[in-house]
């Protein structure tokens, strides 16, 4: 259980900020940018929540809790994950491969409503649509961050999985709530030279 008393503590005014093993690293450091773009993304889906209902409301909230789990699983160096790999004594928080098959099941759920892509698409839609390509977008970014960590240190491969099959949910759910069975207007397609 998390307990926060105190809100700053002005340990980070030095540039540098703490990790969950107590190391402290510069703010500008590769793993301190991956779990910062993932809590960025989980805020755009707090916008993104604001449009949606029934199952795509369930989905997301599901979701914006898995990406505290990243976050905290970017926060904690080590390999613990590793076979052979020295266990601590308290086990850290690690996302794990059930949560990655639960992204992949709902992305195929989703993807049998849909129809085939002919183009590529523009993001854009319904509210529900557009603000779901943005978080797309930004944990497109929170995966690149987490590959650039992990050339700078062990990262949990799990963590990295589970970006790149999100950004592949996000846009199926785009797609799915652009249907006109739910109100939306299709895909907005990308049209090459149309403005030539």
């Amino acid at each position: 259980m998390v307990k926060l008393n105190r809100i700053y503590t002005r340990t980070g005014d030095d540039g540098t900020t703490g990790l969950v093993d107590g190391s402290r690293v510069s703010k500008s450091c590769p793993r301190v940018a991956a779990y910062g773009t993932t809590d960025e993304a989980n805020s755009a889906l707090g916008v993104a929540r604001l449009h949606a209902t029934g199952d795509p409301l369930a989905m997301i909230i599901r979701i914006q809790n898995d990406l505290f789990d990243v976050g905290a699983d970017l926060a904690t160096p080590g390999n613990d994950w590793e076979a052979g790999a020295p266990q601590p004594e308290w086990p850290p928080l690690r996302i794990v491969q059930s949560q990655i098959d639960r992204l992949e099941a709902e992305i195929d759920a989703m993807n049998a409503d849909l129809q085939p892509l002919n183009s590529f698409i523009l993001p854009g839609g319904t509210p529900l649509s557009a603000h779901l390509h943005v978080a797309r977008t930004i944990i497109r970014r929170a995966e690149r961050e987490a590959v650039a960590a992990a050339a700078d240190g062990p990262v949990n491969p799990a963590a990295i999985h589970y970006l790149n099959r999100l950004s592949d949910h996000l846009f199926v759910m785009a797609r799915h709530a652009n249907r006109p069975e739910v109100g939306g207007e299709g895909d907005p397609l990308w049209v090459p030279a149309q403005n030539r």
